[in-house]
């Protein structure tokens, strides 16, 4: 890293491509998909549902963006082989992955699916898409910008530690929110471009794209950049590229964005509510079904883990993006217009 002060944004950004290329992150953290199989069987069945509301095409993209090792692709696809057997022969899959060494762990996982791999959203080929990101958007770089008595200035690090330096994100607007001086505004700049190239997308073409992710559903203020080392929370400036840096996702300004290019958009709703609806402890319990019981036991309580308040299930949080002329997707139940619930 250098020496001299850097952008927040491009720390992390080196930080992370350091860190993936060279840790193994699954030491560090897990993901929804590695804590229930149910997880990813319910996420593949959102799919052939929304598949089905649009149109049901010959040829459909489903698409992952931050596909980790492959867990929730597979337990989807094995789930559509059995139970939706048109989608699967229908659907022709895509992954969004910078990492050779993941891209490696992905290819074991899916054997018979053929997935192609890509760098960004862009080379993507047209048509009927669907798109799912778990933990995907909370990876992306952040800045911070700090106000002052006089205006705004952005953190960047030099020495381990900030230091603050002028912005070139002047004037900034900051709708629905108040902010005093000392405090701190993230910005998720790679975040916005990607929900706002998915949204315009989906505004003239058919599909769907789901996000599952961490954050909060109204507006707010804080430092929340956080990193994982050995499982363990460590400083997020020190030691980079051996720690997973991870920032809060800004449900409100992304939702504003998709609304903005002209997506139907559904949520924020709290995790737990979501996968509740789309029958994740149903799914549960028929797994649980046979099993010695300390297995039945370890299911259910990944279930719990997932979907209960005071652990996933209130601060993750359920976002979709929809072709304006779809219905209500599976899982949320307001209308796309509706303010998100607290």
């Amino acid at each position: 890293m250098s020496a001299a002060p850097e952008r927040l944004d491009r720390f992390m950004q080196r930080a992370n491509a350091a860190y993936y290329a060279t840790c193994d992150p699954f030491a560090d953290f897990v993901t929804a998909p590695e804590i229930a199989q149910a997880f990813g069987e319910i996420i593949g069945a959102w799919a052939a549902v929304m598949w089905q509301a649009i149109g049901a095409p010959s040829t459909v993209l489903l698409v992952e963006a931050g596909p980790g090792r492959g867990t929730l692709m597979a337990d989807a696809l094995r789930l559509a082989s059995r139970v939706a057997p048109d989608f699967r022969r229908a659907l022709h899959l895509h992954l969004l992955e910078t990492s050779p060494r993941l891209r490696r762990l992905q290819a074991a996982a899916l054997p018979d699916a053929s997935p192609t791999w890509h760098d960004t959203l862009e080379s993507l080929p047209d048509g009927p898409m669907l798109l799912i990101g778990n933990e995907f958007l909370d990876a992306l770089p952040i800045r911070q910008l700090v106000r002052t008595a006089t205006g705004w200035l952005e953190r960047h690090v030099a020495g381990g530690g900030f230091v603050l330096c002028e912005t070139d994100l002047a004037p900034f607007s900051l709708p629905g929110r108040s902010v005093a001086p000392g405090e701190v505004v993230e910005v998720c700049e790679p975040g916005q471009a990607i929900v706002r190239a998915l949204a315009g997308r989906l505004a003239r073409s058919p599909g769907a794209a789901l996000f599952l992710d961490y954050g909060p559903d109204r507006p707010g203020t804080g430092d929340t950049l956080q990193a994982l080392r050995d499982g363990s929370p460590a400083p997020p400036l020190q030691e980079p590229g051996r720690a997973d840096l991870t920032a809060h996702v800004d449900f409100p300004t992304l939702r504003a964005i998709a609304r903005a290019e002209g997506a139907a958009v559904y949520g924020p709703d709290g995790q737990g509510g979501f996968l509740s609806a789309l029958g994740l402890f149903a799914r549960t319990e028929r797994l649980a079904q046979g099993r010695p019981p300390e297995q039945a036991r370890a299911l259910v309580d990944a279930a719990h883990r997932l979907a209960a308040p005071d652990r996933m299930g209130r601060l993750f949080k359920a976002m979709a993006l929809c072709h304006p002329s779809l219905g209500v997707p599976p899982g949320f139940t307001r209308t796309p217009d509706s303010e998100p619930a607290t």
